[in-house]
Parts: structure tokens; sequence; C-alpha cells
């Protein structure tokens, strides 16, 4: 019985410890569960190769100028956490969707996620798309990478767009996470469980019954797999990395931020950060970190006028 017992609270002290990292993750990367090996719908069959892997894309609009756009940490089907942000941008612009290693439809790597390789990787992709001339918009992480791909792809990049993006200062990024807490959470079955819960929220209305349950195996898939934890475990380093970097000076960049944030200072990171080009501007709006989910026709109108004034 003693045995037993003591076999019982050690089950209950790891699940313990995964549910505090799940929360500790909702709260620290103020991301929260990301939505999203099955080729389906629009979201599937589509790549081109890198490093001798698969990585995903989708292209919709056929507008003049090019969106290349970009998700945030973890995000399990980018291309389908994006549908309502696109269908307010392809009537105007071509937009091309990638699914970083790890991301949606594509192949994981064992290559380290730090920002150099994930850059390299992403610009790949980009290129092998013949796409030279683009703004580059994205989610969340995307802020961080963004520095380092404008500063050595700022020939190629026309703008920025960051959705509620992170930026270099933001609190509580020294975190070390249990990685092999998580790795073996995975092995028994976290990603499966928590691929139960996605596509029901309010703001995944926009998702068919056919494209929930794509979102669900791509959760599955995804979610604490090498590739993910490789990155969340870099994440610390590639936040150390950027602290004191900014875009370059004559890259305009328009910055939307969520009002009243839980992240301390996270209006005032991003008021810095458009004071520090040429033409940065900053919109806040109401809603959580997923404004494309909700605010998708805001974040359309102001990119328009503020393309128009550039």
């Amino acid at each position: 019985m003693k045995k037993i017992r003591t076999v019982a609270l050690k089950a209950l002290a790891s699940v313990s410890v995964v549910l505090v990292v799940l929360v500790s993750i909702v709260l620290v990367l103020n991301v929260g569960s990301s939505r999203a090996n099955v080729p389906t719908g629009e979201a599937g069959g589509q790549f081109v190769s890198v490093d001798g892997k698969n990585m995903s894309y989708s292209i919709r609009g056929n507008g003049d100028q090019t969106i290349v756009l970009l998700p945030g940490f973890g995000t399990s089907a980018p291309i389908l956490d994006f549908t309502p942000l696109v269908n307010e941008l392809a009537p105007d612009y071509r937009v091309v969707t990638i699914e970083p290693f790890g991301y949606g439809h594509s192949d994981g790597t064992d290559k380290d996620r730090t920002t150099a390789n994930i850059v390299e990787e992403i610009h790949t992709a980009v290129q092998s798309l013949g796409i030279d001339e683009y703004i580059l918009m994205g989610h969340s992480i995307t802020g961080l990478y963004a520095l380092d791909y404008t500063a050595k792809y700022r020939d190629e990049v026309t703008a920025f767009v960051g959705i509620d993006s992170s930026v270099p200062g933001q609190p509580k990024m020294d975190t070390t996470f249990p990685i092999e807490a998580l790795r073996l959470g995975r092995q028994l079955g976290l990603a499966e469980l928590l691929s139960k819960f996605v596509g029901g929220e309010a703001s995944d209305a926009y998702l068919d019954p056919a494209a929930k349950e794509e979102l669900r195996l791509l959760t599955a898939k995804n979610n604490f797999s090498d590739t993910y934890l490789n990155e969340m475990d870099h994440l610390s380093s590639n936040f150390a990395d950027a602290i004191g970097t900014t875009f370059p000076a004559d890259l305009p960049i328009l910055l939307f931020a969520v009002r009243n944030s839980e992240v301390q200072g996270w209006t005032e990171l991003h008021e810095m950060q458009a004071a520090s080009v040429d033409h940065g501007e900053l919109v806040m709006l109401d809603g959580d970190h997923y404004l494309h989910h909700t605010r998708s026709k805001e974040i359309a109108e102001h990119l328009e006028s503020f393309l128009d004034t550039v």
C-alpha cells in the first residue's frame, strides 16, 4: 500500500508540474495554447525544399504587393490560424503564409532553433518561391526573429507589420522551462490530450468541421515535438541576443498591440520600438493576443492607410 501511495503521489506531482508549466507558458509568453500528419484541404500539399526537408506554405490573392506572413511561437497550424486575416488581405495583396519547421504541415528538424537558423530557413523558403520584394508580417515571436531578418535582408523587405509581436526586453523571458518533463509529457500523450480541446473557442468559429479536425491532428503532431521543445529551450538565449537591437531606421514598421496587456510595460516597449525608426506607427487594439482572429478587418484597414503614407 505504501508503494502504491508513493507511485500515486509521484504521478500526481508529475501532472502538477505539467499543469504549472502550461500555465507558465501562457503567462510568460502571452501566447496561450496555440491552435493547430495530414495534408488536407487548402493548408496541405504545397511545399518547398529547405535543407532537404519539406516546408509548407500557402499563397492566396493576386495583389501587386506581397505579404510574407509568419506565426507566433508554437502555433500548431499557422495557415488555419491566419484564415480570418488572410480573408481580409487576399483581395488586395498576394499573401504567402509560411509554416516554419515544426509548424503546420512542415517537417521537423534537428537543427537548433536559434534565431539565425530560423531566419535562414524562412528566407530560403521565400527565395525558393521567387519572392524578392515583400512586406514581412507576423504574430508574437516573429517580432523577435524579424529584427535579425530585416537586418540581413533589408533590400528585400519593404515594411514590417507586427501583430502583438514580441520585443526585446519584455519581462520574464529568462525563464528556464522543464524541457525533459514536457518531452515525457508528450510521450505520455499530453499533445493528444490537448488536441481534444482545440477548435472550440469562440474565436475559432471561422473553422468548418473539416478544418477543426485538421487543427486537432496538427496540434497532436506538433505540440511538444522535439522541434517545438528545442525552440522553447532557445527562447531565453534568443531574447538575450536581441537586447539592444532595433529595426533598420529606414524600414517602415506598423505595430498592432493589445491594449491593457497583462505583460508589464507592453505598451511602452512597443512605443519605443515604433519610435526607433523614421516611419513607425503603433495601433492599440482591444482584444487578446490573437488579434488576427478578432480584429483582422481593422488590421487590414490600418495596413492600407499606413502604406499610403510611406
